[in-house]
């Protein structure tokens, strides 16, 4: 019998999933190299309760640092987008497929682990983030659950509103929240949003000792100036149309003007925002106490 023609990409066996044995949907890669669907991998652990390999029994603690099949995929050039087991025949999806290759030979296969690995692969959704959850927590957390649910806003929320009977690490953040956790979590969105993004913050003290303490301080002030704002919400209710129009007005002109804005310029931005917002919170916050029937501007 001919044997199978072999293509630079790999079988479909190399992209297939060593649980249900069909073609890797949202691959996670352990440590000791082994492919799996995320939630076959999670069906796993579940099951099992143990933080091992299901092929080699091998142990993993946290993200893995391995992927053998990023490793396949960065050998692919366009041409082999085409032939099986990929079968792409849209040119602008393989422009794209092949454009997040790129970026991860630019920055390598291991998941940020920290806030400045994660700001280096993902430059602007950082700043966006930064800015979105100091000025509109609520609308910035609506639209990752709506475009980034997977990625972004699942780790978010298992991050603030934790399983107490789920004790793994950061491997299974992708598993769906329990109806206490969505209960939990939209007490706290819509009346303590920035507790959100504070116990965030918490959790990463150990990684981030002193930025972690400006995020908390900075989201127990902005509380603070937002129970202010609501007070007086009946005598500012046209200032607050402004303000919402002023959101809109510099988010679209952010969105058309940031492919031009220089590196340098953004990384001012996002460090002011981080390091000096709080050191400004604290005058509003004293100016409110000292004068409580000055208006919000």
């Amino acid at each position: 019998r001919p044997e199978p023609e072999r293509t630079t990409g790999g079988s479909e066996n190399e992209f297939s999933c060593h649980c249900c044995y069909d073609i890797l949907v949202n691959p996670t890669t352990l440590t000791c190299g082994h492919n799996f669907c995320r939630h076959c991998l999670a069906l796993w652990w579940e099951s099992s309760r143990k933080n091992e390999c299901p092929e080699c029994r091998q142990m993993w603690e946290g993200f893995p640092k391995i992927n053998i099949m990023l490793r396949l995929l960065l050998m692919l050039e366009d041409e082999d987008l085409v032939k099986p087991p990929f079968n792409i025949e849209k040119q602008t999806h393989r422009r794209a497929v092949l454009a997040e290759l790129e970026r991860v030979k630019a920055l390598g296969v291991k998941p940020p682990q920290n806030l400045w690995e994660y700001k280096a692969a993902n430059a602007g959704k950082s700043l966006f983030l930064l800015y979105g959850l100091k000025h509109s927590p609520r609308l910035t957390i609506f639209y990752l659950y709506l475009f980034d649910y997977s990625e972004t806003f699942l780790p978010f929320l298992h991050t603030c509103c934790p399983l107490t009977h789920i004790v793994s690490g950061h491997t299974f953040l992708m598993v769906e929240p329990s109806w206490q956790q969505w209960g939990e979590f939209l007490v706290k969105y819509f009346l303590l949003p920035y507790q959100l993004i504070a116990e965030f913050a918490w959790d990463w003290l150990a990684v981030h000792y002193w930025t972690s303490r400006f995020i908390i301080v900075n989201a127990m002030l902005l509380t603070m100036l937002e129970a202010f704002s609501l007070w007086r919400l009946w005598t500012t209710a046209p200032k607050t149309w402004i303000h919402l129009c002023k959101m809109l007005y510099l988010g679209f002109a952010f969105a058309l003007v940031w492919s031009f804005i220089p590196q340098f310029v953004c990384n001012c931005f996002f460090y002011w925002a981080l390091y000096f917002s709080p050191i400004i919170n604290i005058d509003l916050v004293v100016q409110q106490l000292m004068h409580p029937e000055t208006r919000a501007r």
